[in-house]
């Protein structure tokens, strides 16, 4: 597996994400387009370092678009230590049991390698797993942050790093979409790459690391993958001017 992306695309960050962000008022009437949720609940997950504010783009966007997106309450995310992992659980079931529906979890960075572990643990209450630049195939090594991650606990050094990569890197039973970008300065695309399958894809979309929650076309595909009735998930079709905009 590849190691952290190139240094050049980590310096241009910042100066990307701001783009994607001016880019949201001229996008608007292509993202009010975007295929309309039913009110299903979609719980999202903040990546490394980041909290809810990081994610309220997103969440505003999904509320308009009729889904009842909810940010994870769980403050700074540097890790699953300190009843992290019992609050996500109990965030998933809570929100299952109050609209008597299964969950979607769209995760950012580390926040999706959360998300498809909660799929893999709570089948009964998940519906399907969106991640956001993700690092599931690899996350202790494709990143500029994998010494933090190690710092922090995300990896729990009692676990040998051969197990814990196999277990991230299997997919969960539910759909699971994974959304990356080849110019991320933050974790190598390569590690967030699904093993497609019938219920797993891979969207390769244009940006940063630190805009893919607001990043206009990160939003319609996130839109339009949980639209999807349950259980009729097909993969996200690439045609007519989706071709510009998804490789």
């Amino acid at each position: 597996m590849a190691g952290a992306p190139s240094l050049g695309w980590l310096l241009l960050e910042g100066q990307r994400a701001l783009l994607e962000g001016a880019a949201l008022p001229a996008a608007a009437p292509l993202l009010r387009r975007a295929p309309r949720g039913d009110g299903q609940p979609v719980l999202l997950l903040p990546g490394f370092t980041a909290g809810d504010g990081s994610t309220t783009v997103l969440r505003r966007y999904l509320v308009q678009q009729g889904f009842a997106a909810h940010p994870w309450l769980l403050g700074q995310n540097v890790g699953p230590a300190n009843g992290v992992r019992a609050g996500m659980f109990e965030r998933v079931v809570e929100l299952a049991q109050r609209y008597g529906r299964k969950v979607s979890i769209v995760g950012w960075s580390l926040g999706g390698v959360y998300a498809r572990e909660l799929a893999k643990r709570l089948p009964d209450q998940v519906r399907q797993v969106v991640t956001l630049g993700s690092p599931f195939a690899d996350v202790a090594r494709a990143s500029h942050a994998s010494r933090l991650f190690d710092r922090v606990g995300v990896r729990d050094r009692r676990t040998p790093r051969s197990a814990l990569a196999d277990q991230l890197r299997e997919p969960p039973d539910q759909p699971s979409t994974s959304i990356y970008s080849k110019s991320d300065g933050v974790v190598h695309w390569q590690s967030c790459l699904e093993p497609e399958t019938d219920h797993t894809e891979n969207i390769e979309v244009i940006g940063s690391h630190c805009g893919l929650g607001f990043n206009p076309i990160v939003l319609y595909a996130v839109a339009e993958r949980l639209s999807q009735p349950e259980g009729a998930w097909r993969p996200f079709e690439k045609v007519g001017w989706r071709r510009a905009f998804y490789r």
